[in-house]
């Protein structure tokens, strides 16, 4: 089965990369993970995570296993909560989804009877009802995603600049000719994703967002906004192999953040993990609760010793780390692996 998505030359134009799904859709993905079962790339991932799905994690997520039944479709959460990495952002904005959006997400779900009256109160706007989804949100984020997610982020982060990379040296096609084989395959001018089900998707000029994912169960996802139709699609690949032992990737935040801090200092290691993933400086300031002058003044060193980059978004700068950043990231912190 194939999902062949269909370009123009105005889509190629306008396809890019990002870091990442977002928060809230790496924690959905990662529960799937917990029960679908274990391969050996997540494997120290489930011995320390997944015996809590059966305790008292299993009640507290409650709500949202409960629109993510065994058959058929379950939510995107990250449809409601936004893609961004602050598991608070995400809340506030699961919180503030339109009606519209939140029923197309839960009506079609083939929901078990005994929640079926929440899920609708849920899909009528109730707020009592978001306020236990949005709870089952952060308590699976807790567990699942938020020890490792500095290291997440790192990956994420080295993915996106693979990608970037492969646009600057060769073009958009040269990316959609590397992406994921044998998932993805490029047949100009057409983007085969090998999937369960079989469909045609036509950019019209939208062109295509590809992002790279953690949790994701080993197969590419196009995802599309349900409401608004102008937005462009998302492409989701696996950034962790089958195959792999992938220890590696389950760094706690702990161990990593001690490394950086012995080596730069607490506040200015935190300016470039959080930079991972692309920031302003007002965010990088509210994130770490340090002053904005604070801010800009780490991110001008990182800036000089060439960990970082910046440029202007609209009003505002956006600061990034650069390739010498990520790497300097990633080889403090994989030191402290198995």
């Amino acid at each position: 089965m194939t999902k062949r998505i269909h370009f123009t030359v105005d889509d190629l134009a306008r396809t890019r990369v990002t870091a990442t799904l977002g928060v809230a859709a790496e924690t959905l993905d990662g529960i799937k993970r917990l029960r679908e079962g274990g391969t050996p790339a997540f494997h120290r991932w489930r011995t320390s995570v997944g015996r809590e799905l059966g305790g008292r994690l299993c009640e507290q997520a409650g709500p949202l296993l409960a629109l993510m039944p065994a058959h058929g479709p379950q939510i995107d959460v990250a449809s409601l909560a936004g893609n961004t990495t602050c598991i608070d952002e995400a809340v506030d904005n699961l919180l503030a989804a339109s009606r519209v959006l939140t029923r197309l997400e839960v009506e079609y779900l083939d929901v078990h009877p005994a929640h079926r009256a929440w899920a609708r109160a849920l899909a009528d706007g109730d707020r009592e009802a978001r306020l236990q989804l949005a709870g089952a949100l952060r308590a699976c984020h807790r567990a699942a995603v938020a020890p490792y997610w500095q290291q997440m982020r790192l990956d994420l982060a080295t993915a996106r600049e693979g990608y970037v990379c492969t646009m600057a040296e060769g073009g958009v096609e040269r990316l959609l000719e590397t992406l994921c084989d044998p998932l993805v395959r490029w047949r100009p001018p057409v983007l085969e994703v090998r999937h369960p089900r079989d469909a045609d998707i036509y950019l019209r000029g939208r062109g295509l967002i590809i992002a790279p994912t953690v949790f994701s169960s080993q197969q590419a996802e196009v995802l599309q906004n349900l409401v608004d139709q102008e937005q462009a699609p998302v492409l989701a690949l696996p950034t962790v192999g089958e195959g792999t032992d992938g220890s590696a990737h389950w760094l706690t935040e702990e161990a990593a953040e001690r490394s950086l801090d012995d080596l730069m200092g607490r506040t200015r290691a935190a300016v470039l993990a959080a930079a991972a993933d692309g920031c302003s400086t007002t965010e990088l300031a509210r994130r770490l609760g340090i002053s904005l002058a604070t801010a800009s003044e780490h991110a001008t060193v990182l800036r000089r010793a060439a960990l970082i980059t910046t440029r202007r978004d609209g009003k505002a700068v956006r600061h990034t780390t650069t390739h010498l950043g990520t790497a300097l990231l990633a080889s403090i912190t994989r030191g402290f692996g198995p």
